[in-house]
């Protein structure tokens, strides 16, 4: 039986409203908060890029490798069970020959996923200006078309 999240039968409420009422629980300048682990479960390159794979539809295992160029099933597998375990991702196992198993993002792995867009896009929109900045010989190990 699924448990229910207490967090997804209440209302939204925008973060500068749960900022000023205090309600903020997590200090990431903390050495010992625990934040900076999901900060880090979440920012990480596959943390990144598995959000934002799931944030529009479900996905079995060997679809999301496949969308996620470059990640190995070991780091795939690790990143999954990181984000279930904050509680982002859903992992749903279908009691079948061969067995299925699919994976889509909760409502807070939504809200997460979100933030994380943001972030993505404004990279993508402003790779020519941060390009520039590169040392040449590591930009020329990266194909040509995808820094053009």
């Amino acid at each position: 039986m699924e448990k229910l999240d207490p967090f997804e039968l209440a209302p939204r409420q925008p973060l500068s409203e749960i900022v000023a009422s205090g309600g903020m629980q997590g200090n990431v300048m903390v050495a010992a908060c625990p934040s900076r682990e999901v900060l880090n479960h979440v920012t990480s390159r596959w943390g990144v890029l598995v959000l934002l794979a799931l944030e529009t539809r479900t996905l079995r295992f060997s679809a999301l490798k496949r969308q996620i160029g470059g990640v190995s099933e070991r780091m795939l597998a690790q990143t999954l069970k990181l984000l279930e375990g904050d509680g982002f991702v859903r992992r749903q196992a279908f009691e079948v020959v061969p067995p299925h198993v699919e994976y889509s993002l909760t409502p807070l792995g939504l809200e997460v996923a979100e933030r994380v867009r943001g972030l993505a896009d404004w990279i993508q929109v402003n790779l020519g200006r941060i390009l520039p900045n590169w040392d040449p010989e590591v930009l020329a190990t990266y194909a040509p078309e995808t820094v053009a």
